[in-house]
């Protein structure tokens, strides 16, 4: 038998840009209803400042998916010696703009611009992000939120696996404001019972080997290790680390070893293809939604 034919049995692959191709789709469709009944078609603004490679990737990333969805799209670029004040202005001008309905600030922003500020300046409304402290709020009491777009995409590849999630020990390992309290609490929200690990949690293997459900979205690389994983868990790896593969090349990895730990889940996603591709289907939906939040109307099934 081998190796191929070992992952096969033991674990199934978690095919997350399958899955973002559906949801793209679906929101296209979405946008199709909302232009014909409604007139409306969402828009998406996207800034960037400054000149970070990996930033203008995913900007134009963004722009053309959005495009492609049939939603409205614009992308404004400001230098890397934009003030504060220039890039507030720019959010102020966005959200007085009735035609855009999501608003985008990628980060990270060059030293001279507080982050925090300007995050805080988006309209919730139009926090398509899920970054702003109301919104952050709102999903920490249970009220309808902008939810940040990884975690949204998490929680779609773990119901789609396993249906219901009620009851299920889950471990969050990592405990950022972008990916590990926000899904801590989607994941309260189905009804999970939900541990959240860190750089302090004492004996985190043991931790790993009592969950149904692992979300590891700690940034170092292949620290999960396959004896740590419960037989049969589903493993959700938001890791993405560039790591040295010889002869002047690197290679993309997780926060999981997906090599030991395909041996031992019961389901995993891979990096790359695993959560990655979910990011921008889940901000093209939550421009969706909250564009029909703004104009007062029901979101189409799609």
């Amino acid at each position: 038998m081998t190796m191929t034919d070992t992952v096969q049995e033991q674990a199934s692959i978690i095919d997350g840009k399958a899955f973002a191709a559906g949801l793209r789709a679906r929101v296209g469709r979405q946008v199709a209803v909302l232009q014909e009944k409604h007139g409306l078609t969402p828009g998406l603004a996207v800034v960037l400042v400054g000149e970070d490679p990996a930033s203008q990737v995913y900007v134009r990333s963004k722009g053309k998916h959005t495009r492609e969805a049939g939603m409205k799209s614009e992308e404004i670029r400001l230098p890397d010696t934009a003030t504060q004040e220039e890039v507030l202005a720019v959010v102020d001008r966005l959200n007085a703009d009735p035609s855009i309905h999501g608003i985008l600030v990628q980060l990270p922003l060059p030293d001279q611009v507080d982050e925090n500020a300007v995050i805080d300046r988006i309209d919730p409304a139009k926090d398509v992000d899920g970054f702003h402290v109301i919104n952050t709020g709102r999903l920490q009491v249970g009220l309808p939120a902008m939810a940040p777009c990884t975690p949204v995409g998490c929680m779609m590849l773990l119901k789609d696996r396993l249906g219901d999630l009620s009851g299920k020990r889950a471990l969050v390992i990592g405990r950022s404001n972008i990916v590990g309290k926000p899904i801590a609490m989607l994941l309260l929200a189905e009804s999970c019972t939900v541990t959240v690990a860190h750089s302090r949690t004492v004996d985190l293997a043991e931790e790993c080997r009592r969950a149904d459900i692992v979300v590891a979205a700690v940034g170092r690389p292949e620290m999960v290790r396959g004896d740590w994983i419960k037989p049969g868990a589903t493993v959700i790896d938001v890791g993405v680390n560039r790591i040295d593969a010889g002869e002047g090349k690197t290679r993309l990895v997780g926060d999981v070893c997906f090599g030991e730990a395909v041996r031992v889940a019961g389901a995993i996603t891979p990096v790359p293809g695993g959560v990655g591709p979910m990011t921008i289907a889940c901000l093209l939906a939550n421009t969706v939604t909250a564009a029909c939040r703004q104009a007062g109307i029901e979101e189409p099934a799609g």
